[in-house]
């Protein structure tokens, strides 16, 4: 009869390895749970600025609230994700933020190659272009190129990971090397200084002349014959400006009377902040300052007001807050024009300030610079005043200059 082997284990210590298989598995289970990314519908049912990771498909470029590029993409500021790749609807999407260090790799200009990859962003669940967002990204990989990409940016000399080490310290433009050249690498009051020098050569213009340069600058790029009224929207004969009702008139973004700069020769004619618009939505602007908030403006949809603030469109806030932080630098009271500068205020009266500056700033940041603004900036630069609006080639020195 075979001998049986018996092996006896003592009580303590197999409740010991019991208790420690236990633990490993649950903390294997809430490591797992804690790395799953969110899809992206969930992180629009979860905008509650907490730093989450969301795994989705790029699907094109947010240039406004409801509208995303899939081709002709214009910069490499945000990218929007989906949970399938051919989705179309913006109620849908949640817009990334692409920060600094991450455009270079991951803006559809620069690799529009990227539309359609799957990826995994970490970032904080926010409002962007006031829609669903995931802003300040920490961290962006394709899916399958790290199990891990919360961390990638940890270890930049991988060579399995597709996710950049933020370096960077700005994006590039076509005018770095030349017009923006002495700008280049400076930031706060040194940046300023240096931009207003170089964007305070201009030619200035006539108040009559105005008239044909908006004619050319905001041109319908749909109809040659027309142009595009900025508050309202309207797409509008060329011919039909004037003084009368439905017509379109020279509207002063910021508003003459703050400086009491008048229509002189000078602030008063720079087309950087002069726009059609049509006559009597320019007469309930009047010379209110910017801020959110208000009651609906006829004839200007999306338009809101009140008594001592406006504001315009979604799709037009960036342009206007460019538009305003041009001036600022542009005008620093030291060719007898007034010192003009943003704060904080909507009772400005015929000071030299507007406001509000922290409106503004997110207004910028959240409405990108988009075609139509690009080529307008461009238009003014080779035909008409022959400098340019630098906040529109380069909106991370808003930041740099306005913390």
């Amino acid at each position: 009869m075979p001998q049986q082997l018996t092996i006896r284990v003592r009580p303590r210590l197999a409740l010991v390895a019991v208790l420690l298989l236990v633990a490993f598995v649950a903390t294997t289970a809430r490591a797992a749970t804690a790395a799953a990314p969110l899809t992206v519908a969930q992180a629009i049912a979860t905008q509650n600025s907490s730093v989450q990771t969301v795994r989705g498909y790029i699907v094109g470029e947010p240039v406004a609230t409801s509208t995303v590029n899939r081709s002709g993409f214009t910069d490499d500021l945000a990218i929007a994700l989906a949970d399938t790749a051919g989705e179309t609807s913006t109620s849908k999407m949640v817009y990334v933020q692409l920060t600094t260090q991450w455009r270079s790799t991951w803006g559809l200009r620069t690799h529009p190659g990227n539309l359609g990859k799957q990826v995994d962003v970490t970032g904080t669940l926010t409002a962007y272009f006031s829609h669903a967002g995931l802003k300040s990204p920490s961290a962006i990989g394709a899916v399958g190129s790290d199990p891990n990409p919360t961390t990638s940016t940890t270890s930049p000399t991988s060579t399995t990971s597709t996710t950049t080490s933020p370096t960077s310290t700005g994006t590039s433009g076509p005018y770095d090397t030349t017009y923006y050249a002495p700008a280049i690498g400076k930031t706060g009051s040194a940046l300023r200084s240096s931009l207003h020098s170089i964007i305070k050569s201009q030619t200035v213009l006539t108040y009559d002349q105005v008239w044909d340069a908006l004619k050319d600058t905001d041109q319908d790029p749909n109809n040659t014959n027309n142009v595009i009224e900025i508050y309202s929207g309207r797409s509008i004969a060329k011919s039909d400006n004037g003084g009368g009702v439905d017509q379109w008139n020279r509207e002063h973004v910021w508003a003459k009377s703050h400086g009491d700069f008048g229509t002189a020769n000078g602030p008063g004619t720079d087309v950087h902040h002069l726009r059609p618009e049509d006559v009597t939505v320019n007469s309930t602007r009047g010379n209110l300052d910017f801020d959110n908030g208000g009651s609906t403006v006829a004839q200007c949809t999306g338009c809101l007001s009140d008594g001592d603030s406006f504001q315009p469109r979604a799709a037009v806030k960036g342009d206007v807050a460019r538009m305003i932080l041009y001036m600022a630098i542009r005008y620093e009271g030291d060719d007898a024009w007034p010192d003009l500068e943003p704060n904080e205020s909507v009772a400005n009266g015929t000071a030299p300030y507007i406001g509000k500056l922290s409106v503004l700033k997110a207004w910028s940041a959240g409405d990108p610079p988009d075609a139509f603004e690009k080529r307008r900036n461009q238009v003014i630069y080779d035909t008409w005043q022959h400098n340019r609006n630098p906040f529109i080639d380069h909106p991370e020195w808003v930041s740099s200059i306005w913390p």
